[in-house]
């Protein structure tokens, strides 16, 4: 696995896992802006869409997640230098009172969405995205694809904590080391 960088001022970063062509950042973003992909997703998934979000018609759960692609891509593409990433990136786990050693993270364009990004954050306002999924339940475990996106955060975390990586210090001695 590899990381690559999204802003220059190396607060936001995304996983590259082994053998993938992009990061998991542009992977989910091409996805939820891909019409066929959401149509399939929505049809194996319509009763999550209905039960949850009282969406019924695919066409409009489309066309409102690329709105929302759109915003996300937007809040990701203006993040300034003095932006705070700690706004948009929320502990996973709703219920979660401190900080923790390479906290799991999600952040979504806002309040309503179903997209959400996962996230690794190394430091404060310093974040690796792990993926991103549509999550229609109402916990993660209720669904494979969001269950997958618990282990990619799972195994990233993993992969740091073996490769002594703890803080944005860290990762950035690590970034050094492997660079060519």
């Amino acid at each position: 696995m590899t990381f690559d960088k999204i802003i220059e001022d190396g607060r936001l970063w995304a996983v590259r896992y082994k053998g993938e062509n992009v990061n998991a950042l542009q992977k989910v973003m091409a996805q939820w802006q891909d019409a066929e992909w959401l149509a399939d997703f929505f049809m194996q998934n319509l009763e999550d869409l209905i039960s949850y979000f009282k969406v019924t018609d695919i066409e409009d759960a489309i066309y409102q997640t690329m709105d929302d692609r759109d915003e996300l891509a937007c809040i990701i593409m203006d993040i300034s230098p003095d932006a705070d990433l700690d706004r948009f990136f929320r502990p996973l786990d709703n219920n979660r009172t401190r900080e923790m050693i390479l906290g799991k993270e999600k952040g979504r364009p806002h309040r309503r969405s179903w997209l959400r990004l996962y996230a690794i954050k190394l430091n404060a306002g310093i974040y690796i995205i792990t993926g991103g999924a549509i999550k229609l339940t109402h916990t993660m475990q209720e669904r494979q694809h969001t269950l997958m996106e618990l282990e990619n955060m799972e195994k990233v975390r993993n992969f740091l904590i073996s490769e002594k990586i703890f803080d944005d210090d860290s990762f950035t001695d690590y970034q050094q080391e492997v660079e060519p």
